[in-house]
């Protein structure tokens, strides 16, 4: 299926799927898969598996629906298949108070991953912001992502971009919870 007939988004809604979604492996297969379709060779070489634990990984992914497979073909009398996401994106549900941020813990362990002497830009700012304000910079955030989201080239290497705007637990309250 092309890229352009996917849907636009799949939203987790299962155990099975956020179970699915938890798992960091899963995590670097689905972005493997994001541009293009791939086998499961193809999967285990990008992501630096065996094919068995690839094929593993991609099985569960395929059965919570998250990803599919979208071409076959024969190759010396054996049936290859390409796998691709299901949708352009994954959402998750909220991990609610003090529930695991999946998406951020991949993210985190994706930088920590990455080569020490490539470029990176990580910063982080602790802003006072009115509601109006606080919703206008998460918009503009969005809006920048997407931006940059159409001009990708599934030719060029993968750049992660990650943010997160929040407020964080008022700190007197933090302080009393770890009394």
């Amino acid at each position: 299926m092309p890229a352009d007939e996917l849907p636009d988004a799949f939203h987790v809604t299962t155990d099975e799927q956020l179970r699915a979604v938890s798992n960091l492996t899963r995590h670097r297969i689905m972005a493997v898969l994001r541009f293009e379709p791939a086998t499961i060779t193809q999967i285990a070489e990008r992501v630096g598996l065996a094919k068995g634990s690839s094929s593993y990984h991609v099985r569960l992914l395929e059965r919570a629906g998250l990803v599919k497979v979208v071409r076959t073909r024969k190759v010396r009398g054996v049936t290859e298949r390409y796998y691709a996401m299901a949708a352009r994106s994954i959402v998750l549900p909220d991990p609610g108070e003090g529930g695991p941020d999946f998406l951020m813990r991949h993210a985190l362990a994706d930088l920590e991953a990455s080569p020490s002497d490539g470029e990176r830009h990580v910063r982080m700012a602790h802003l006072r912001l009115t509601e109006e304000r606080f919703a206008e910079l998460g918009a503009r955030l969005q809006a920048l992502a997407d931006e940059y989201r159409e001009l990708s080239d599934p030719s060029l290497p993968d750049t992660s971009l990650v943010f997160a705007l929040f407020h964080p637990t008022p700190r007197q309250q933090a302080e009393g919870d770890a009394k």
